[in-house]
């Protein structure tokens, strides 16, 4: 089938990407001139796992295109992915004028009927906005159907998570849109919920949001671990064994980060709130997030009395290991604060150095981990970098001025640091 896919970002030239990999012809178009003159060079504006030889392979066997050419694009295919940004407007809301805007490009440019496919992450009843802006702006009298069809992509395993997906959802008021979207997805054999527009929607703003829940209820617990005294990873555990529950997401630390889970929480509230209804629970997640930020700041304060003149040395900037991404990152708020009272701030990140470099003040740049530690009075873990996990510590020891490591992910045992020699103060743990 051929497909156009608008915007090479994480989602768009991961979507455009995969689906050419199990056959379709894909063009992939964006408006930046210079990052698709990279990607004709075979150079990979993100860094995500598998993506590289993935776009080189499907570009040598001229199944992936890629183009600025937005209405020739739009005319050569009977399929159009958007997966344009949607970012949070001040007040919490997503900024639709992206896809809009989009929307008003292919009603301009369409001279035969099309699908029209949601890929970005959208609030509830913006496929009806859409329908309305192709079939009002379009002067050729096309016929298009609009599809909702959420992505659910982590950073770090998109191609993986693309290519063996735990379900694909197809919203549509169309059966003929409906039979082309399974003939698109056939070669994944993989199960597929086909549902009304709105119903796919929401599917992606519940499930996002609902797993930050899972995350701010574990942090929530830790901080109860912390003042009575009991093992974070213990009652987890106690609970995970349960299959109603189970153990994923249900890991303490200093809280999510990234693209999705902050800007789509938020979204939700105010999807919510737009309808009359309070979205109570959902705020709460919002506040102990950002409470597992200071509450760790709070923690190397306390070890320390006053920071000022002391060096900490960061481990991990990117909101999670295998990907360069710092949107909302913990570790920026964290060395903000630390920052504040006084520290001064060493950092490394195995990928995530340059964009960093954007982001950051009055920090040193280290090439790597015990270039960054020597000498600190003391490391902090940021991101769960295997290679973290992985690292000698028993030199890492040698070369620091006091052997204290404050854990905001939780990579080792208590009894393991400490066998180590290491005062290790991690999140809902008591030390030993």
């Amino acid at each position: 089938m051929k497909v156009t896919v608008v915007g090479t970002g994480y989602v768009g030239l991961v979507t455009g990407t995969c689906l050419a990999e199990i056959g379709h012809q894909v063009i992939c178009v964006d408006n930046n001139t210079e990052k698709i003159d990279k990607l004709h060079k075979g150079i990979i504006p993100i860094y995500e796992p598998g993506l590289e030889d993935l776009v080189r392979r499907n570009t040598e066997q001229n199944r992936l295109f890629f183009s600025i050419d937005l209405p020739r694009s739009i005319n050569e295919s009977e399929i159009i992915f958007i997966a344009v940004g949607t970012p949070s407007k001040p007040n919490g809301e997503a900024d639709l004028s992206y896809v809009e805007n989009v929307a008003y490009e292919i009603a301009k440019a369409a001279k035969d009927p099309k699908i029209v496919v949601e890929k970005s992450t959208v609030p509830v009843e913006t496929g009806n906005r859409l329908y309305e802006i192709l079939h009002t702006q379009n002067g050729h009298k096309v016929k298009f159907d609009v599809v909702s069809n959420p992505e659910f992509l982590r950073e770090g395993t998109a191609v993986s998570d693309f290519m063996r997906p735990d379900r694909i959802v197809i919203g549509t008021e169309s059966e003929s849109s409906r039979e082309k979207m399974k003939r698109l997805y056939d070669p994944l054999k993989a199960p597929i919920i086909f549902t009304d527009i709105s119903s796919a929607e929401l599917i992606k703003h519940a499930s996002n949001s609902f797993l930050a829940l899972k995350i701010s209820y574990a942090n929530a617990l830790a901080n109860i671990c912390e003042k009575t005294g009991a093992n974070i990873d213990d009652v987890v555990y106690g609970m995970s064994l349960d299959k109603r529950i189970g153990p994923h997401f249900l890991k303490a630390g200093i809280g999510y980060g990234g693209s999705c889970f902050p800007k789509d929480v938020d979204a939700f509230v105010r999807i919510a709130a737009a309808k009359g209804i309070s979205f109570g629970l959902l705020e709460e997640v919002q506040s102990i997030n950002e409470l597992q930020r200071t509450n760790f700041v709070e923690k190397i304060q306390k070890k320390f009395g006053s920071l000022e003149g002391k060096t900490i040395a960061v481990l991990g900037l990117a909101f999670k290991p295998d990907t360069d991404d710092l949107r909302s990152a913990p570790a920026l708020d964290i060395i903000a604060g630390l920052q504040k009272a006084g520290a001064k701030i060493r950092v490394f990140d195995p990928v995530a150095m340059d964009n960093a470099n954007q982001k950051l003040s009055n920090v040193e740049f280290t090439v790597n981990e015990f270039d960054c530690m020597k000498g600190a009075d003391a490391v902090a873990i940021m991101t769960e970098w295997p290679q973290f996990r992985g690292l000698d510590w028993k030199q890492a020891k040698t070369i620091l001025k006091k052997p204290i490591l404050f854990d905001g992910r939780n990579l080792f045992s208590l009894e393991q640091m400490k066998k180590i020699g290491f005062e290790y103060i991690s999140v809902g743990r008591k030390p030993v």
